[in-house]
């Protein structure tokens, strides 16, 4: 059985290549300023890559997850903050793309994120629940067929410039924490009243600001499938192969511009063997590792994308933890030896080899659901589920 590389068009790779150029520009000033990517951002809706992840029935273009994950690389390498836009707008898009067909309003809904490109925030964390974004504390209230919902939400990605906002709550007053559903509110149908402030040490451009959501709207923008279901069945594989896509992208920079120094060094003492050039291999091997990694991923991923009974396994969950805590734990060290590889030159701002910004943004992967919450979670699965063993099964 072989594991390919995921192929991606080339009408995606140049319209994410110009996206990038656009990025790259204003990189610095997004990060010193902490501000949202809008350039970016204006330059993904222009080259209509919101959309991209619809299936062609329904006016997308039908990309895949592979697709996605390498045009979240792309833009990376020159933005990590506006990639993770990307990211988490696609991850959103995953559940109404997977979901949505079982809705008339959703499947419609779908069809205006192509057409008219929006930008789909995410509310799935809450005051008083310490991250788990698979308990809720508040309750959607739904009345002669319209739907309420307050939220004390401290982080929402990039909440403030979002078209909609797709967000977690129990089903109803009674129901107990783990009974979730997900509501679409499109932008006149909610406020959001700041509570806290987004100043992070990186992905500083995400603008993922706290805020008191307070919602209203037809009762139908409430996803008829459980919330526990979505969540196993597309955020779990989206969040983690995607964003992984995105820490890919940030360590493959931070190499590349090791290598330009180790290169440059060469090129000033002909005929030695720069002081860098054996890091620059051991950073290159472990950059490969993290490439194949998720590219095994999308491949189970694919494999399993239309069995619900797989996507909803042990096995699957484990395999998907384990592709994001090897992303994410293993491009620190990539981008630390890359930093090391450059000296001072990389620790200084503004100079072609500045490392800087890929670390402080790479410092989040591991945040971002808590490995340590995840890697409780996965023993909690391998105390009853048997490890695979097989290098191709």
């Amino acid at each position: 059985m072989n594991i390919a590389a995921p192929v991606i068009s080339d009408s995606f790779a140049r319209r994410a290549a110009r996206v990038a150029e656009v990025a790259a520009r204003h990189a610095a000033a997004v990060d010193a300023e902490g501000r949202f990517p809008r350039e970016a951002v204006a330059a993904m809706k222009a080259e209509r890559l919101l959309g991209i992840q619809v299936p062609v029935s329904e006016g997308g273009e039908g990309a895949t997850f592979a697709d996605i994950a390498e045009l979240c690389s792309v833009i990376s390498q020159s933005c990590a903050s506006s990639s993770m836009i990307f990211a988490m707008h696609h991850i959103k898009l995953s559940s109404l793309v997977e979901h949505g067909f079982e809705s008339p309003w959703h499947q419609a809904f779908m069809r205006r994120v192509a057409a008219e490109q929006l930008l789909l925030g995410s509310a799935t964390t809450e005051g008083g629940i310490g991250g788990n974004l698979r308990n809720s504390i508040c309750a959607i209230e739904i009345e002669n067929g319209r739907c309420r919902l307050e939220k004390d939400a401290t982080v929402i990605s990039y909440g403030a410039e979002a078209d909609a906002i797709l967000i977690t709550s129990r089903a109803h007053k009674d129901a107990a924490p783990s009974d979730q559903v997900m509501t679409v509110f499109l932008k006149d149908q909610y406020s959001l009243e700041r509570t806290h402030v987004w100043d992070t040490l990186g992905m500083r451009g995400t603008c993922s600001d706290g805020f008191l959501f307070k919602g209203e709207a037809p009762a139908e923008q409430v996803f008829p499938k459980p919330f526990a279901e979505i969540a196993a069945q597309s955020m779990l594989a989206a969040s983690h192969l995607l964003w992984s896509g995105v820490w890919y992208g940030i360590a493959a920079d931070a190499v590349a511009r090791s290598q330009a120094f180790v290169r440059a060094a060469a090129r000033k003492s002909p005929g030695q063997t720069p002081p860098g050039a054996l890091r620059l291999a051991e950073i290159s091997a472990k950059l490969q590792l993290v490439k194949s990694n998720v590219v095994a991923g999308l491949k189970t991923y694919q494999e399993a994308r239309h069995d619900e009974e797989k996507l909803s396994s042990m096995a699957f969950a484990v395999a998907m933890n384990n592709i994001k805590i090897c992303s994410s734990e293993m491009i620190l060290e990539i981008i630390n030896g890359a930093m090391l590889i450059c000296g001072i030159m990389g620790y200084k701002n503004g100079t072609p080899f500045s490392i800087g910004r890929h670390l402080r943004d790479a410092h989040s992967a591991q945040l971002m659901i808590s490995n340590d919450r995840i890697y409780t979670n996965t023993s909690s699965m391998l105390l009853v589920h048997k490890q695979d063993t097989s290098l191709l099964g």
